[in-house]
């Protein structure tokens, strides 16, 4: 992955963030995308999760540009099945459903910008994934 595709995700990130409706579209979509999904958020305080989700996030995309892994190893813990037990195949729908919203949310948003977030941010969802 190279410096190139960190600077198009950071960059787009940016756009998206700038629009609040972008993390509650984000649930909405994960949510639809299985029961189990949905289930999961049951009894959350969603407020608090699309925090969560922001900083998530945005941990992926500075491991991306080179930080290192500690935030996304403790995310890992605590995501395995000794905690929240979220399911290693959940994450592809996950990283689905946050590339529709981001193509969504951010007006740059093209076939390059999504090649640029899976590569960006595919190998720490890989280690968080791996924990599990």
């Amino acid at each position: 992955m190279g410096s190139a595709d960190s600077d198009i995700v950071f960059q787009s990130y940016g756009r998206c963030c700038n629009n609040k409706s972008f993390f509650i579209d984000f649930y909405d979509r994960f949510m639809g995308s299985s029961e189990a999904v949905r289930a999961l958020f049951k009894n959350t305080d969603m407020p608090a999760q699309r925090h969560l989700l922001r900083n998530g996030i945005m941990q992926l995309v500075l491991h991306a540009r080179g930080m290192p892994a500690t935030k996304l190893k403790a995310l890992g813990e605590s995501h395995s099945r000794k905690g929240y037990n979220i399911r290693p195949e959940w994450y592809g729908l996950w990283l689905e459903s946050l590339l529709v919203t981001l193509r969504k949310h951010d007006p740059q948003f093209d076939d390059d910008t999504a090649l640029a977030w899976r590569r960006a941010i595919e190998p720490g969802i890989e280690l968080i994934r791996g924990a599990y």
